[in-house]
């Protein structure tokens, strides 16, 4: 649930302002709000060293492995470290960039030979001209007498050859600029480029014990500049200093408690309704688990909004089952989270990604349980094996069943909206949608599956698109109510319909899926019965079910996400235009 919260003013003298941004630090319940823009040489000089800190541990990241277990080093003067670091980075950057342009040099060049492009200089101070020239055969053949022609090599009815003269003729081809170097020198420099290479990368990973260190000197001057910007974002009038931010309801009383002790004036008062006000979520633990995807997409329900995570948690989990919708994939991810883990596990950091990830292999291992796919289907029938629910891998079943999942989803999501208007009449509108959607899905049904359209069908779309109408904006003014009602339906009636047969799109991204591994699986067992036969069977087999093990999960941020944070959203009237709570504190 969203956490209540208040506005809180608080004015202290202004010789004591980072007495008091120190004591709000050590409560870590207060989110400011600036009252100026925070500036100053101290807020400069310490964004300018983060970033130097950013850049060194950025690098280091990317040119040494298993960093985390290299010995720590402490470093005194960690900016030099850091300089030197991001010094010999941007010179690693530039070598790489001119070895990639001297390999294309070399392979220009190499139909050409090695010659010395300073020999064909001298020699042309003595009058004996030599052009390199690239031409077709018959420009070639109408080449002028009085000239040497030399062939070089050809291939496609082109030829690269050398004009050789004592006067300058004219060659209606296109000459080729010598080299500066010749080909033997441009592959000693890169050989040379190579060793130097691979020098820097060597000295650069000496340097992975100071990551640790460098990144804690970095979270120091990320705390100092919060420190700095909070202090220098006091408003100041005379003697006075002043700021306001945002705290828990629960806190107020540790607030006041606090200003008392230090003698400042407080002022606690419900936000208004321009205020930016910052949301702050609590849940139960297990309803947690969804924070992690929340925090991929850095997306957080506004303050006035609803908290949608334990349904995003609960419908996400369903997708994510019919989406991969094979047990053996989530077999095979649960066996990788558990050895990421164990390796990883004693990361704070991980939060809940672990359970999550547990909880979404379980959900593929039991709808692939459910309708009889492990590593694919097709083997398992031609084996005897059946399905828990065979239901469930019918085509018209499961086209119908989405569309209920459809039509519930965002019924919910009205139906919450209603409770929350209620007891006011715009609570009936929802009801209204309720209705609308219903009759959406028994008419996606009937287009799409040629199922019958219940009689009744046709007094829920009456009733619900009555409802809409009448109460959507519910004031004496019958008449204006009305057009407003109306303006609402002839905008959102179609989008009705095809947000529930959007949801379609979980039995079609699954089936896909099933249909991958099916495919992977006949090529595999076509090949024969001898070793090589049995080793390329396998690496086809491999091959198919690693690809789409490793698209399943990105079908799922794109689908099943989509579902959660668009069409359900849009009917919750989430619009995700929150600022996450972040306050002051050590």
């Amino acid at each position: 649930m969203i956490v209540a919260m208040k506005k809180v003013y608080c004015i202290c003298q202004a010789k004591d302002a980072g007495g008091t941004i120190s004591q709000l630090r050590k409560l870590g319940v207060m989110h400011l709000e600036h009252q100026q823009v925070p500036q100053g040489k101290d807020i400069t000089s310490l964004q300018e060293d983060i970033n130097l800190a950013k850049s060194a541990g950025d690098i280091l990241s990317r040119y040494c492995r298993d960093i985390e277990d290299a010995p720590r080093e402490q470093a005194a003067d960690w900016r030099n470290i850091c300089r030197h670091i991001i010094d010999q980075d941007k010179r690693l950057d530039q070598l790489r960039e001119y070895s990639r342009l001297l390999k294309i040099r070399i392979s220009e060049w190499q139909e050409w030979g090695d010659f010395d492009p300073s020999l064909i200089e001298r020699l042309s101070r003595k009058d004996i001209l030599i052009r390199l020239y690239r031409m077709s055969l018959k420009e070639l053949y109408a080449l002028p007498q009085g000239v040497i022609v030399k062939k070089i090599s050809q291939r496609n009815g082109i030829v690269n050859c050398l004009v050789i003269s004592r006067d300058k003729v004219e060659v209606p081809a296109k000459e080729i600029v010598l080299p500066k170097a010749s080909l033997g020198q441009m592959r000693s420099k890169l050989e040379e480029d190579s060793r130097l290479e691979k020098m820097l990368e060597k000295e650069l990973k000496k340097y992975a014990g100071y990551y640790s260190g460098i990144g804690g000197s970095r979270r120091i001057l990320e705390k100092e500049l919060e420190f700095q910007r909070a202090v220098s974002g006091m408003g100041r009038s005379g003697c006075c200093a002043y700021l306001a931010g945002y705290a828990p309801i629960d806190a107020c009383v540790m607030l006041q408690a606090t200003a008392r002790d230090n003698k400042w004036a407080i002022s606690i008062r419900e936000p208004a309704q321009d205020d930016n006000v910052p949301t702050l979520i609590r849940n139960p633990k297990w309803v947690e688990l969804i924070k992690p995807v929340l925090g991929l997409l850095g997306i957080t329900p506004g303050y006035r909004e609803l908290d949608v995570s334990i349904l995003f948690l609960i419908f996400f989990s369903v997708f994510f089952g019919i989406i991969i919708g094979d047990a053996g994939y989530g077999l095979v991810y649960l066996i990788l989270t558990g050895l990421m883990h164990k390796k990883t596990g004693k990361n704070k950091s991980s939060g809940n990604v672990f359970p999550l990830f547990y909880l979404l292999s379980s959900c593929a291992v039991v709808w692939g349980m459910l309708t009889g796919t492990f590593f694919g289907q097709e083997w398992l029938v031609r084996h005897g094996v059946k399905p828990l629910v065979p239901l469930l891998n019918d085509i018209k079943f499961m086209q119908s069943f989405c569309f209920f999942l459809g039509a519930l989803h965002l019924s919910i999501a009205h139906a919450w909206r209603a409770v929350l208007k209620s007891p006011s009449l715009s609570a009936l509108a929802d009801i209204g949608w309720i209705g609308v959607l219903w009759s959406a899905f028994f008419l996606a049904r009937n287009l799409i599956l040629s199922e019958p359209l219940p009689g009744q069908v046709k007094w829920l779309i009456i009733a619900g698109v009555g409802l809409v109408i009448l109460f959507t904006n519910p004031q004496r003014n019958v008449f204006k109510a009305i057009g407003e009602g109306m303006g609402t339906i002839a905008l959102s009636l179609m989008n009705n319909f095809t947000d529930v047969v959007s949801y379609v799109r979980l039995f079609a991204v699954g089936l896909a899926g099933v249909a991958i591994a099916d495919t992977a699986n006949v090529m595999a067992s076509g090949l024969g019965n001898g070793v090589l036969a049995v080793l390329a069977s396998a690496a086809i087999a491999v091959i198919g079910h690693s690809l789409n093990i490793a698209l399943g999960p990105m079908s799922v941020l794109v689908h099943g996400v989509r579902l959660n944070v668009l069409e359900f959203s849009s009917h919750a009237q989430v619009s995700w235009s929150g600022v996450a709570y972040s306050p002051l504190k050590e």
